[in-house]
């Protein structure tokens, strides 16, 4: 127990005494959120859940027929 909380507290220590480095992360965690949040909701729709595919056999079924027979007309 008393590594863990050595190997934390270097951490922690570490973090605390950054300078350029609070900046860098900080640009990081903005390209992350830019990258999964922004990019995600305009250039990857949820093609399953499309026309009406509410249920979950419905979706399931989309799937299958897709791996089986891709029809390449998104």
């Amino acid at each position: 127990m008393n590594t863990i909380k050595k190997i934390y507290n270097f951490y922690v220590d570490g973090f605390r005494s950054m300078t350029v480095g609070r900046r860098l992360w900080a640009l990081i965690i903005i390209k992350l959120i830019i990258i999964f949040a922004i990019l995600k909701v305009f250039f990857f729709p949820d093609i399953v859940s499309m026309d009406g595919r509410n249920t979950d056999e419905a979706r399931a079924n989309f799937v299958g027929n897709e791996l089986l027979n891709p029809e390449r007309g998104y």
